[in-house]
């Protein structure tokens, strides 16, 4: 495996850092005055980022996410790694290359699955930045680790298929620029377990979606994104909204959700990055007892662990990158599964360590560190718990001895 960079995307690597630096880390804390001056985080979007997207995609830094060159930048999961290692070092990064979730999911689902008039009427204004999206899997009433628990109904009747059901943590709703979701539920409970799911197109203005409530995170709504619980009542849609065909819901969750788990460990490695980077200049810059904090000899072994941690998720992230390009995803199941249960719980220790080198600073508001632990932690359960990753991991290591 040679996990060196070709000149392309090292060009690419220092566009995107030089973005991040000019125009990204300044307006973080814009983005924060523009939401309170607005007064509604909810249905107003803070003109930076507007701003912002329109100086990436005038840069070319847009859709660097999609391997497909006719949609994106035409990279691999290989090429793509550290470029979004470097987006997931601001709350503010993902959006602003249009490279954020679930959109992403979204526009790789239909840009592999979507029909011609799908792909105009919902990718094409993604793909732009026009609107944004959801995807509506997690149910509240079940065990959603296993998605064959799934209740919510896709019922065919006539031209039209008829949804019911309650979904939460349907990340993305809250946006007012959302206009679509993915919307997964079963379609035939008397098919084989992994046929009865279905996943449709479902615009956010249909009749019968009502969004009950956005779900706060540890304390943050991630406004005007947000996480939300819906009510689906006899919601009525054509059946050309169909994803691929009925009973293909949880081949496409598995095809959708392989690249988005990556992606999402790539975010990680950044965000672990810039708090070993914040620990680093903050315990530089201050003294207890007499001598710089970096000078403590507990202090240096966070320091250390934090940079061996980092190093080994990174290695481990992009063997899997090399493997879903080289092999697929289905081979290289067991090394998705191994950096989803990893890079979350480095992250954690990572941002832990530098949490408590800042002291009282690191839990506030003041610095970006208390935000991104928030977002690790939601990560070891949002594209399935460790203990489910784990159990895959044991049994494909199990039947190399059968």
């Amino acid at each position: 495996m040679n996990f060196s960079y070709s000149e392309k995307v090292v060009k690419l690597q220092e566009q995107v850092t030089q973005f991040m630096e000019e125009y990204i880390y300044p307006n973080e804390t814009v983005f924060r005055q523009q939401q309170d001056e607005q007064g509604d985080r909810w249905n107003k979007i803070p003109p930076i980022i507007d701003e912002l997207k329109a100086k990436a995609k005038e840069k070319g830094l847009w859709n660097l996410f999609l391997p497909d060159d006719s949609y994106g930048a035409g990279l691999t999961n290989l090429e793509y790694a550290p470029l979004c290692e470097i987006m997931g070092r601001s709350f503010l990064a993902p959006e602003v290359f249009n490279c954020n979730a679930p959109d992403t999911g979204n526009m790789e689902v239909l840009a592999r699955y979507g029909t011609e008039e799908q792909k105009k009427q919902w990718l094409e204004p993604l793909l732009e930045g026009e609107i944004r999206s959801a995807f509506a899997m997690t149910e509240k009433d079940v065990a959603s680790s296993d998605a064959t628990n799934i209740e919510s109904s896709i019922v065919r009747d006539g031209d039209e298929y008829v949804i019911n059901g309650r979904k939460w943590w349907t990340s993305g709703a809250g946006d007012p620029r959302c206009k679509v979701m993915i919307f997964m539920g079963k379609s035939d409970p008397n098919a084989a377990k992994h046929e009865q799911q279905s996943m449709i197109l479902l615009p956010m203005d249909a009749e019968g979606v009502t969004v009950e409530r956005m779900l706060p995170v540890f304390g943050y709504d991630d406004a005007p994104h947000g996480h939300a619980e819906i009510l689906f009542t006899d919601v009525r849609v054509p059946a050309e909204n169909i994803l691929w065909g009925e009973g293909k819901g949880f081949a496409i969750a598995q095809g959708r959700l392989g690249p988005g788990r990556i992606h999402h460990c790539m975010r990680l490695i950044g965000a672990a990055e810039r708090s070993l980077e914040l620990m680093c200049k903050r315990t530089s810059e201050r003294e207890t007892f007499g001598q710089k904090i970096s000078n403590h000899g507990v202090v240096q072994q966070w320091i250390a662990e934090s940079r061996m941690d980092i190093e080994q998720a990174r290695l481990l992230t992009l063997k899997a990158a090399y493997m879903m390009d080289t092999v697929g995803n289905k081979v290289a199941k067991s090394e998705i599964a191994m950096i989803k249960v990893v890079a979350p719980n480095m992250a954690l220790r990572v941002i832990d360590r530098a949490i408590q080198a800042f002291g009282g600073a690191g839990v506030s508001e003041d610095f970006p560190i208390a935000y991104m632990y928030a977002a690790a932690r939601t990560l070891r359960i949002a594209d399935g718990p460790d203990e489910v990753h784990s159990r895959q991991i044991a049994r494909l290591e199990l039947k190399k001895y059968r």
